[in-house]
């Protein structure tokens, strides 16, 4: 009897979730779509990113569809739905295929201008822990033979080798895949290994496989992670990680992205970017970006112009600056003339408005000036935010 029970018991189960799947699809509004605005720098576009969430073919509750949408309401330009390839969460109910998400998300984003990206998770609790593995050609042919059981439990081996271990990372490079490492963090494998960057790591940068570290995820900035993108020369990302929807959790803000500075708005596009490290990291109302694309960026988004004025017989320089964008700026500004009305050249340059500074006791109007402008909220480095100037012209409007 119980060959002929289990699956009825597996058809009932597909049958009811499929009709829970239609439920929770139908029963989501994305009409409230949420303009994100920031420019293009100059030779790129600027796609906004998100290559690191789940969906019910590993173990997120949604449906890919549902990323899709989502992703649209969020004015994302590309995402990659990266399943474990070590965990299936529906086991009874989803035939296991990790190529299956991307299938149905690219056919959902078609005429939709969404990029879909195919990519994987590779998840070992030991290290090298968790990474990306994206633009792959076929997801189901990775190895996990360090796993024991991952049909809805996540049981590795008792004892796991290193070639098990390496084996999916291996066949990833054989299909030219970026891989990232996710999240570095030891709150929750083996609290006895507190070094991130291991052996294992340093391998898969001398075999060319490792390419980029998640500094951001779900919106928490990991500095040790920026530490390491830094020393190790590795493209910068920042990710939801989702598993469920997102929007509880930014209702009151912007979903966290990666800002992928493009030649072209396509998969191959994205791809040259990201190996190519320009990226920057968009979370919150700050910016995480190496010093050329974090200029480039806060320059593209604040146009400055100059006016002369006049304060009874005062001669004043008042300096418009302009932002276009929806990042706010915190700056701090030194300037060859003193500056009027903000204690220690402190400056916040409001999203979507003109902020102006006043220099004063210029009594001799120079052909131009200069302003030297720090932003606090767009980190180089952890210890430094963008360090820029602005050279305006003083001259007389006609």
């Amino acid at each position: 009897m119980g060959l002929i029970r289990r699956p009825i018991r597996a058809m009932q189960l597909k049958l009811r979730f499929s009709l829970l799947m239609v439920v929770a699809i139908s029963g989501v509004s994305f009409a409230q779509n949420s303009k994100v605005t920031v420019p293009d720098i100059p030779g790129f576009y600027t796609l906004k990113a998100d290559f690191h969430m789940h969906t019910v073919f590993s173990d997120g509750h949604v449906w890919p569809t549902f990323r899709v949408n989502e992703a649209i309401r969020d004015d994302l330009d590309v995402i990659s739905l990266t399943e474990h390839i070590d965990y299936e969460g529906f086991p009874d109910i989803i035939d296991q295929d990790y190529n299956k998400s991307y299938e149905i998300a690219t056919k959902a984003a078609e005429n939709k201008e969404l990029i879909i990206i195919k990519g994987v998770e590779i998840s070992p609790r030991v290290a090298p822990y968790h990474h990306n593995a994206l633009f792959l050609e076929d997801a189901n042919i990775l190895p996990t033979e360090y796993m024991k059981s991952g049909k809805a439990e996540f049981v590795m081996k008792d004892s796991v080798t290193h070639d098990q271990l390496m084996g999916p990372f291996l066949a990833v490079k054989k299909q030219n895949a970026f891989v990232s490492y996710n999240h570095p963090s030891w709150g929750w494998w083996d609290t006895k290994d507190t070094v991130l960057f291991t052996s294992f790591h340093q391998e898969l940068l001398d075999a060319d496989i490792l390419k980029g570290v998640e500094v951001v995820n779900s919106g928490n900035y990991n500095v040790i992670a920026h530490r390491m993108a830094l020393e190790y020369d590795l493209t910068m990302l920042c990710n939801t990680d989702e598993h469920y929807d997102n929007h509880p959790r930014y209702k009151d803000t912007h979903r966290p992205m990666t800002l992928v500075f493009a030649k072209e708005k396509t998969a191959e596009g994205v791809e040259e970017a990201l190996f190519a490290k320009r990226t920057a990291l968009y979370f919150g109302d700050y910016v995480v970006a190496r010093q050329p694309e974090a200029e480039a960026l806060f320059k593209a988004s604040v146009d400055v112009f100059t006016e002369r004025k006049m304060r009874k017989s005062e001669p004043l320089l008042v300096v418009n600056f302009i932002n276009n964008s929806d990042i706010p700026f915190e700056a701090k500004m030194k300037a060859e003339y003193d500056i009027e009305g903000f204690p220690l050249g402190q400056v916040r340059i409001a999203a979507h408005d003109t902020t102006q500074v006043i220099l004063k006791a210029v009594w001799e109007y120079p052909e131009e000036t200069k302003i030297i402008v720090s932003v606090e909220n767009i980190l180089v480095t952890p210890e430094a935010g963008l360090q820029t100037e602005f050279v305006i012209s003083a001259k007389e409007n006609k």
